[in-house]
């Protein structure tokens, strides 16, 4: 690592975010964490704090551009620049489309899809002014394959998966890296989505899904890459599914 970056995380308040942000922080990073829930954030940055690292919390909606704006404007008045964006905050609410849960479909896509892009808008110029910067997006391994009980899920996957493609081309001097976790142990079936399908991935999350921690490690390895590497896609599936 050449120095402490300036790494802001969406969805810090759980699952991955939350273990990225650990991670990070750990290694040396000045770590921002953004999420709605602050009580959370909160108890997270005094953890980091008393462990001797560097932390920070926001209020963060990323489904709200201003917000997300304000946050980042935030962060560059008082550090001057934000070295790395990890686009986490994600939601999974399991369905058939038949069921014809278009409120779930809805917010799938303001968060997953809509998200990723509100952070990208709002720390791409600072970037561009450097020449410098690291936008992790965190899709799925639904960004590989469809499941007919997650099809819009994995339509906001792909798409994030195309995003990143083509702001990696755009951006030479800005690294770009996807992230597809397989089945791991978060917070995204907790809401929405059919009971029984929710119930099911529940249940083999318990038995064969990654911890996070195996994420944020492989953040961390993208982002700890010298600025002349670009980890373009990192896939992390456990060794218990064939699958997931």
């Amino acid at each position: 690592m050449d120095r402490s970056k300036i790494v802001l995380v969406t969805g810090a308040s759980s699952g991955i975010g939350e273990a990225t942000a650990r991670r990070l922080a750990a290694a040396g990073h000045h770590v921002v964490l953004g999420a709605r829930r602050v009580d959370r954030l909160a108890q997270l940055v005094t953890e980091l704090k008393e462990a001797g690292y560097d932390a920070e919390y926001a209020q963060l909606d990323v489904t709200d551009p201003e917000n997300v704006r304000a946050v980042v404007s935030d962060v560059l008045a008082r550090h001057g620049r934000v070295d790395v964006l990890v686009n986490n905050a994600g939601v999974m609410p399991l369905s058939l489309v038949a069921d014809l849960r278009v409120e779930d479909w809805d917010r799938m896509i303001d968060v997953n899809l809509r998200g990723v892009l509100h952070g990208i808008a709002a720390v791409l110029p600072s970037m561009r002014v450097h020449r410098s910067g690291h936008i992790v997006n965190i899709a799925s391994t639904a960004a590989e394959r469809v499941d007919p009980t997650g099809v819009v899920y994995s339509a906001t996957k792909y798409a994030v998966r195309a995003v990143s493609e083509g702001l990696r081309q755009e951006t030479p001097d800005i690294r770009v890296t996807l992230v597809n976790p397989g089945l791991t142990r978060t917070e995204l079936t907790h809401s929405g989505g059919t009971p029984e399908l929710q119930d099911g991935v529940r249940s083999a999350l318990a038995t064969v899904g990654l911890d996070a921690s195996a994420i944020a490690a492989a953040i961390e390895y993208a982002v700890g890459q010298p600025d002349t590497v670009d980890v373009n896609e990192i896939i992390v599936r456990s060794t218990s599914s064939l699958q997931g």
